[in-house]
Formats: C-alpha cells, sequence, structure tokens
C-alpha cells in the first residue's frame, strides 16, 4: 500500500478507479476500514471517479509522534494538502468526510481556494459555542488513558448513547496506537473551525449529511455550516436505513457538480 512521507508522520492511502478525482477522509479515532465498517465509506456510490482513501496520521496504518498539535485541524489539512499535491496535482477534486475529516476539508479549503471542487460535509463535529465541552471531554478521556489504561477508555465508551442512525453498528475501538492516544485527543480538544464568516470565503458546494442524537455532531454546527456554505441542502438521517441511503445521495451530489462544471465549460 503507498505511503506519503511528512513531518513526523507517514501517511498510507490507496487510489482505486479513474476519472475526476475524490478524496474520502475519516473521523477521529477511525480509519479507512472502520469507516466502512460504519456505513461512512460514502464514495462507495461513486463510479467513473478516481477515488483517494487514507488515514489521518496517527490512525489505522499511518505512523506519527505523539506531539499533540499534530492532531490540530489545521495540521491535518496540511497532510490533506500534501497528499493531494502528490496524488492529483493541479487536479480539482471532490472532497468527502465526516466529523474530523469534515473538518480538516473545510480548514483546507479555506488554506487552498480552488483545490475543492466540492465538498461533503458528512457529521460535523462540535464548533464554536459547542466545542468547549467536547474540549472538556477530550481532555479528560486523555487523562484517563494515561492514568488507569485503554481499558478502562473503551469501558467509558461502550457506556455511551448511540444515535440512532448507527444504533445498528457495534462501535469499533480506537484505531490510534494507545501510546499516541492521549496525544491525539488533547491535539482534538485544543482545535476548532474558523468563524463562520471566514467559513462563508469557501464558494464551492457543499452538501451537509447530519444525524440525529449526539453531542459531539450537534445539528447546530451541521445547520450553521449550511447557512454559510453555498451548496444543496441539508440531510439528517434518524435511522438506519436514512444512514444507508447517503452513499447515493453523495454520489447524486458529485455527479450534478461535475455536470454543472461541464455545462459552464
Amino acid at each position: 500500500m503507498p505511503t506519503l512521507d511528512l513531518p513526523r508522520c507517514r501517511l498510507s492511502y490507496d487510489v482505486t478507479g479513474s476519472g475526476p478525482p475524490v478524496v474520502q477522509l475519516h473521523g477521529l479515532l477511525s480509519d479507512r476500514e472502520a469507516s466502512a465498517a460504519g456505513g461512512l465509506d460514502l464514495a462507495s456510490g461513486l463510479t467513473g471517479h478516481r477515488t483517494v482513501r487514507y488515514d489521518a496520521r496517527g490512525h489505522g496504518r499511518s505512523a506519527a509522534e505523539p506531539v499533540a498539535a499534530d492532531w490540530a485541524w489545521p495540521r491535518l489539512a496540511e497532510d490533506l494538502l500534501e497528499l493531494l499535491d502528490a496524488v492529483a496535482p493541479g487536479e480539482p477534486v471532490h472532497g468527502i468526510g465526516p466529523s474530523m475529516g469534515a473538518a480538516t476539508l473545510l480548514h483546507a479549503a479555506l488554506a487552498r481556494p480552488g483545490r475543492f471542487r466540492s465538498l461533503t460535509l458528512c457529521v460535523p463535529s462540535t464548533a464554536w459555542g459547542t466545542r468547549r465541552a467536547q474540549a472538556r471531554t477530550y481532555r479528560g478521556s486523555a487523562a484517563l488513558v494515561e492514568r488507569h489504561g485503554l481499558e478502562a477508555y473503551l469501558r467509558a465508551g461502550r457506556a455511551a448513547v448511540r444515535p440512532p442512525a448507527v444504533a445498528d453498528r457495534a462501535p469499533h475501538p480506537p484505531r490510534v496506537d494507545p501510546r499516541l492516544l492521549p496525544a491525539v485527543l488533547r491535539g482534538a480538544a485544543a482545535t476548532d473551525l474558523p468563524p463562520a464568516g471566514e467559513l462563508a470565503r469557501i464558494g464551492v458546494p457543499a452538501l451537509v449529511l447530519a444525524w440525529a442524537g449526539d453531542d459531539a455532531h450537534p445539528l447546530s454546527t451541521a445547520e450553521a455550516l449550511r447557512e454559510v456554505l453555498p451548496g444543496d441542502g441539508l440531510h439528517v438521517a434518524g435511522s438506519p436505513e436514512e444512514l444507508a441511503g447517503w452513499p447515493l445521495r453523495c454520489a447524486d451530489f458529485v455527479r450534478a457538480v461535475e455536470r454543472r462544471a461541464g455545462a459552464a465549460g
């Protein structure tokens, strides 16, 4: 499997298919495999595209060092842009990502206008006013791992209520080396989205997908993004059946953007 060496990191990625490029990210403590198992392989409905999937630094098969600042979203956005320059130089890319992946895409799109043709932002995480409470949770979890070990952290996670859209899916353990886990969590605690006014400068079409009943991915963030970004609406999944329709919804959105781009060209 190909890799890309970056400062304090080796990214593992794969490329499948041919055609206009698409990059798919994943959420915090997940990876490519866990995303597929959890119903979040949203690029799976696309044909006629070249799809790049990768594990963020320290996740899955990607190596990293325990430097908390490396998991701030702007740093992860730099990783993404380096990868795109390596695998799709000069080509506008359709970006797809849940949670941390969505935040990474937003920071990358602000940093490099024109690099993306569309954004599919799935279950956006806490931001702005709701981020502070989530940051406290992440810092507490990092301390729990350090003091009592990974199993104590896993027990606490098993006690959490699952959103209805993923109630039929078993939670996966962190796809992060336990030695890195406290740094990853502290990096997540120390980061946030840019102000909504800055995000409004992103001019590419965006599709926002959310689910209900999840304090870590509140509808307030999805609704705020829908207000400031151009695009095709907000879809909220309240059941596993609605979640199962997301790959087709994403594929329809990306194809519609491609058709509009072709007509304009």
